[in-house]
């Protein structure tokens, strides 16, 4: 038999995937001052820093 999920480990579930929805991938291109070529940065920042990141250099 299989064994069974405790309620606890559902609630923490459940507050983890909310607190994830939180967060965003953002891709930013940045030009190489040398060659003129892009790079691609990417991170995963807060949803409320995403202006934030695209703004700073």
């Amino acid at each position: 038999m299989a064994k069974a999920a405790s309620k606890n480990a559902k609630v923490k579930d459940l507050k983890a995937s909310a607190e994830a929805k939180n967060w965003t991938k953002v891709i930013k291109t940045v030009r190489n001052p040398k060659t003129g070529a892009y790079t691609f940065k990417e991170t995963i920042v807060h949803k409320d820093n995403v202006k934030d990141f695209l703004t700073s250099k």
